[in-house]
């Protein structure tokens, strides 16, 4: 009793599986992931996310106080051709998304999208906060 062992559920997997011949898979997809910068200044919020690969059409934006959300459409057509006749033709369309929390609520009229090569950089200004004010007794 004076050791003590950290358990690991984890651990043990690859010799549960070497009596079946099998090795466990782990599937990463980093292509339908969109990596976010998020960088603030006194009046506004500026995000950059990485979506390569995407038209513009297929990039969707929503705002709603301090929730935002960008989803985009990915499509690749992949097509070769030899003397004519098509010899191999790959397609495969996916989607992805992301949803985040700013600190504070944003005004969505003055809100700026734009995009290019690759990355979309949003202008999300601060909804102005309201002040306490004094009210006169009458």
């Amino acid at each position: 009793m004076d050791r003590l062992t950290r358990f690991d559920p984890f651990g043990d997997l690859d010799e549960m599986f070497r009596g079946l011949m099998l090795r466990p898979v782990r599937v990463d997809t980093p292509t339908h992931h969109i990596r976010v910068d998020v960088s603030e200044r006194d009046n506004a919020y500026t995000v950059q996310a990485e979506l390569p690969g995407v038209k513009k059409g297929d990039i969707h934006v929503d705002v709603d106080g301090n929730l935002v959300s960008i989803s985009a459409q990915t499509r690749h057509q992949k097509e070769e051709k030899e003397n004519g006749r098509v010899i191999r033709c790959e397609r495969s369309s996916g989607s992805m998304s992301r949803t985040f929390t700013l600190p504070h609520e944003v005004d969505q009229a003055g809100a700026k999208a734009h995009y290019s090569d690759g990355v979309l950089e949003l202008i999300l200004p601060k909804k102005a906060q309201s002040r306490p004010s004094s009210v006169a007794i009458q």
